[in-house]
């Protein structure tokens, strides 16, 4: 019972979230400078071929009509139709979405593989009176570089340099793997740097706080080895955070994948929708956005599943003490 009301309390928020979601959207890309017949037509366009143009795409009726009928045809499954393209805006998500999920899966396991073993090592390392400088630089130094400038000094460098990665030859994974990953290891780097830093010291964190528990000490005292206390009283204990900001890291991936993309010149999910809103493409930006906000709340309820997994006192079945 418990877990019933559980699932329908997240699903109820879940689509609270989307309909806010959506208004935001909606109404941010109309506020947008510059219209979609401008942006179309150009500035010596005449009145009235604005006012066509917007006639033919609904554009001249109120906004909150616009709003229902955009919103109506959502929950029906129908995106619409991109007013560039004249192709259903669905579909077209649906064929780039693979090269944004690739993108997405390659940056979170650098994430994993290379975040939690550098924070484990930092913390475990790190001496009584405050070490693990070198971790913590370069934690600082990841956070701070933004993609758009490291991504494009790594397209100067390997598009100047023959040094075996390719850059802006995408090809797909199913047509030829190897020639897919030259392609993806560059732009999957380049997104991971950040959440690599953060998870490193997010992990750096939570091992020195599980260090100072009892039952390490206790093993400690058994005599056990360093790395045997890790993989058996560490990891597990520490893991709860850790896996939090990964979910959490997963958004702020899909979001830098705009930048990427478009960098590396991808045909994602996230360079379509930079490409729409230069153009003031409505459709294609409304539903780029609330895809990109329902992963996210996935995500969120994965998470919550698998922290209860992992500590049950913190799951959704734990009963609540008064």
């Amino acid at each position: 019972m418990r877990l019933l009301m559980w699932w329908s309390g997240r699903a109820l928020s879940s689509a609270a979230t989307l309909l806010g979601v959506s208004v935001l959207i909606f109404a941010a890309v109309r506020l947008m400078p510059g219209g979609f017949a401008e942006t179309v037509l150009g500035p010596f366009a005449t009145a009235e071929q604005k006012a066509e143009l917007a006639a033919r795409y609904g554009l001249d009726q109120a906004v909150f009509m616009q709003y229902g009928h955009w919103l109506a045809a959502v929950s029906g499954g129908d995106f619409g139709v991109s007013m560039i393209s004249r192709q259903p805006v669905g579909a077209e998500l649906l064929a780039r979405l693979p090269v944004t999920a690739e993108l997405t899966v390659l940056a979170v396991l650098a994430s994993v593989l290379a975040g939690v073993p550098l924070g484990v090592l930092t913390a475990v390392r790190a001496r009584p009176e405050g070490g693990g400088t070198a971790g913590r630089l370069l934690s600082g130094l990841g956070v701070s570089v933004p993609e758009f400038v490291l991504g494009s000094l790594v397209v100067f460098v390997f598009s100047r340099y023959a040094l075996g990665l390719k850059v802006g030859s995408w090809v797909p994974f199913t047509q030829d793997p190897a020639a897919n990953l030259a392609t993806m290891i560059l732009p999957a780097a380049v997104l991971s740097i950040f959440s690599i830093s953060v998870t490193a010291r997010t992990t750096r964190d939570a091992v020195m706080n599980v260090l100072v528990e009892p039952y390490v000490t206790a093993a400690v005292g058994r005599g056990e080895s360093p790395w045997f206390i890790v993989r058996h009283h560490i990891l597990r204990n520490a893991a709860t955070p850790v896996v939090t900001l990964v979910g959490t890291t997963i958004a702020y991936l899909l979001g830098g994948a705009l930048i990427v993309e478009h960098v590396f010149n991808l045909p994602g999910v996230g360079s379509y929708i930079v490409q729409a809103v230069g153009r003031r493409d409505y459709a294609v930006v409304q539903a780029g956005v609330l895809l990109a906000a329902g992963v996210f709340i996935v995500m969120n309820v994965l998470i919550d599943l698998l922290v209860g997994v992992l500590d049950p006192r913190l799951g959704v079945m734990a009963g609540r003490r008064s």
